[in-house]
């Protein structure tokens, strides 16, 4: 009984995660793999890039203090996973990701803080795995690009060619097709964002992306209307 308890503590949270539309459950799946890296902390890669993960995910839907707090302990848990593994991409990857969610929740002073260290933990993924979770390092790249002040190394054609290049691993991404409208919006050119648009609310729902997708079209529909609407 005790060999075969963690791995069904895994499998749980695994199904928990994949239920992450609802917070509890998604806390729930945290807090499993919480467990398991401290039973394990020299065996817990997998739990602790999916913990990372989790913490992504429940930082993008959490408010104030818990917001960061998520993003923070993210942060620590894609470096632990980036130490155990260094030639994996998950935990360069969501490390990158909660520095990022981060920096947007925080504002601008850490936003800059962090620009460069997310930028070459992206890199990294880039050059380890670039097909990465359907292209994730180019699609996070362009944002990179799209965000971050020219004065600081941002740039439109660099944040284009990235997330088409996403896209060569997904064509029917959803957030690649949504970044891509916010881009095209920025650079004035509106008939190709609605296309954009478009494509984000005819793609079908991936099975492992499923409530990002939703979210993604939400916004997509959404930014539509205020296309659509008379000035």
């Amino acid at each position: 009984m005790v060999v075969h308890a963690q791995p069904r503590a895994m499998d749980e949270a695994d199904r928990a995660y994949a239920n992450r539309e609802d917070l509890v459950s998604a806390k729930r799946a945290a807090q499993l793999w919480a467990d398991q890296y401290a039973r394990e902390p020299q065996g817990g890669f997998d739990a602790a890039w999916k913990l990372a993960r989790a913490d992504y995910w429940l930082g993008g839907h959490a408010a104030g203090d818990d917001r960061r707090r998520y993003y923070e302990q993210g942060i620590d848990f894609g470096k632990k996973a980036l130490v155990l593994q260094p030639s994996r991409p998950e935990g360069h990857f969501w490390m990158a990701a909660n520095m990022g969610g981060l920096a947007e929740a925080a504002g601008l002073t850490a936003g800059l803080r962090y620009r460069k260290p997310i930028k070459e933990a992206l890199e990294t993924v880039s050059r380890l795995d670039p097909a990465f979770a359907q292209g994730s390092a180019d699609r996070a790249l362009g944002r990179w690009y799209f965000r971050v002040p020219r004065l600081f190394g941002g740039s439109m054609d660099e944040a284009e060619r990235h997330l088409r290049a996403s896209l060569t691993y997904n064509q029917q991404s959803t957030a690649s097709h949504y970044f891509l409208a916010e881009l095209m919006l920025k650079t004035g050119r509106q008939a190709e964002a609605r296309g954009e648009l478009n494509a984000v609310l005819d793609a079908p729902l991936d099975p492992e992306w499923t409530p990002e997708d939703r979210e993604f079209k939400e916004k997509a529909r959404q930014l539509l209307d205020t296309l659509t609407k008379p000035r």
